[in-house]
């Protein structure tokens, strides 16, 4: 990966090379802050750069910080005005992905959430597919079970849980498999290890409710808006379980790294014919269209970072 050249850091535009934390910083040995995850798109014919619903982003951010007790000097107004200033430094012309995070910065020893001081910093990086694949996935189910609410909040993007994906995600890849799909403590799917997932089952599109420990996703979101607004495909939110998976005529992943990723088998079975689904296909290139201002009617979910700069 291509380092940035900028980084917001403590408050303003520095050199990339000059944001750094020490080895005792609390955020770094105790998994005390929270991220975020924002992508950019190069439209060449407006020679335009356009960040996918950076104030939706940054309102899940602060609310993620807020699960960790973080009182940050920041709206998401203030975030979306340094992720601005932050791209126009960078310059970058190509698709790229963000990352803000708030972190504890206190060097220190001890375990504790109170009597702490945040700070927020931000990276832009060129960035293309977060698979090696899109189409096709072969995954598996995890032997590790999705932390619950009441152990880390899993709706936050919490930096100190990430431990349990990175868990599902290297044992689905060691095993032989694409991606890991985590059900929780009650058997009930979840979501794949960073991505929230659909199940198109019976013509029904389906998705885990947020009340069983998934994360919050602004593209599942989106997602549910264009499957009903503009492919008649309203969206069932109901628990899921894990045979239903094996029935499924389309299960597909979605999340902003991943956009959206087609799984053609679950655990060596296949799901559909093994190819990406119809409804799954029609959505993705709406999808696409939508996240690089092609829809005039979601137009407004864009920001533009060089427009009247």
């Amino acid at each position: 990966m291509t380092l940035p050249k900028h980084a917001f850091f403590k408050g303003q535009i520095v050199p990339y090379a000059d944001a750094r934390v020490g080895v005792l910083t609390h955020g770094l040995n105790y998994g005390t802050a929270a991220f975020g995850g924002l992508r950019g798109y190069w439209i060449e014919d407006e020679e335009e750069l356009l960040v996918f619903r950076p104030l939706d982003h940054f309102h899940r951010f602060l609310q993620s910080a807020r699960l960790l007790m973080m009182e940050l000097p920041y709206s998401k107004e203030d975030l979306a005005g340094s992720l601005r200033k932050l791209l126009q430094a960078e310059g970058l012309r190509k698709d790229c992905y963000v990352r803000p995070l708030a972190y504890y910065s206190d060097e220190m020893i001890g375990v504790r959430l109170h009597d702490l001081h945040a700070e927020v910093s931000m990276v832009a990086v060129p960035y293309g597919n977060y698979l090696s694949k899109e189409d096709g996935l072969h995954v598996g189910v995890s032997s590790w079970r999705r932390v619950d609410d009441n152990v880390i909040p899993a709706r936050g993007k919490i930096a100190g849980s990430y431990v349990n994906s990175a868990l599902a995600k290297t044992e689905a890849i060691l095993g032989g498999f694409d991606e890991a799909l985590m059900l929780n403590a009650d058997g009930h799917l979840c979501e794949a290890s960073a991505a929230n997932v659909f199940v198109v089952r019976d013509g029904v599109v389906l998705t885990p409710p947020v009340t069983d420990n998934i994360l919050e996703g602004i593209t599942r979101r989106s997602l549910m808006v264009l499957l009903k607004d503009e492919l008649g495909h309203p969206v069932v939110e109901r628990p899921i379980d894990r045979t239903e998976l094996y029935l499924a005529e389309e299960v597909f992943l979605a999340g902003t790294g991943v956009q959206i990723g087609a799984i053609g088998r679950i655990d060596h079975r296949q799901v559909g014919n093994g190819k990406i689904g119809p409804i799954t296909s029609t959505l993705r290139d709406l999808y696409y269209k939508v996240v690089r201002g092609k829809v005039p009617k979601y137009r407004s979910w864009c920001a533009p970072i060089y427009r009247d700069r």
